[in-house]
């Protein structure tokens, strides 16, 4: 074989491959779940909603463009670490939809003004920038939020309905 056609032939398998990952479809969240925990892996990208103690689906997620460790400071492109709950919820996000993390926490508050900084705020679940939806899962290959956990539009649009304001959430490292 020539160096062009193997070219070619390895060519071909990555668009095939790239084209199945982008249409393989996610497993959906069962109809009618309420979602009443969430804990987040950073280290493994994942969102694992629970139901009753039973985990019902796995999300897999973008985060801030800096993901390790846990966020000092605003501004510093990290996702918060530790126990919060789901303040909020706007269907008319930049990001398609969103859910609030109540992040700073007290313990959040004293650590940035120990280091004389603002804890920030504004910590999100949301899908992607509106009018951007047709990456879809590309998202994911690298992290991109300021801080925030990304999903789909299509994830997010199913996590909005199952999970309610007051929610648990555990973001781990």
């Amino acid at each position: 074989m020539t160096r062009k056609k193997i070219f070619g032939f390895t060519a071909v398998v990555a668009f095939m491959a790239v084209t199945v990952y982008y249409f393989y479809p996610e497993p959906e969240l069962p109809a009618g779940t309420e979602i009443d925990k969430l804990v987040v892996l950073k280290s493994e990208r994942k969102i694992l909603a629970y139901s009753d103690g039973k985990l019902m689906k796995t999300y897999t997620i973008a985060l801030g463009r800096t993901p390790v460790g846990d966020k000092e400071y605003e501004g510093d492109k990290k996702t918060p670490e530790g126990r919060y709950y789901i303040n909020d919820k706007n269907p008319n996000s930049a990001y398609h939809k969103n859910l609030g993390v109540s992040y700073p926490n007290e313990d959040d508050i004293r650590h940035a003004r120990s280091l004389g900084k603002s804890p920030g705020g504004d910590i999100k679940i949301h899908g992607l920038r509106n009018g951007t939806g047709f990456i879809s899962k590309f998202h994911r290959w690298w992290d991109w939020t300021l801080g925030c956990l990304a999903l789909t539009d299509n994830e997010m649009d199913e996590l909005y309905s199952a999970v309610p304001v007051g929610t648990p959430i555990e973001i781990r490292q």
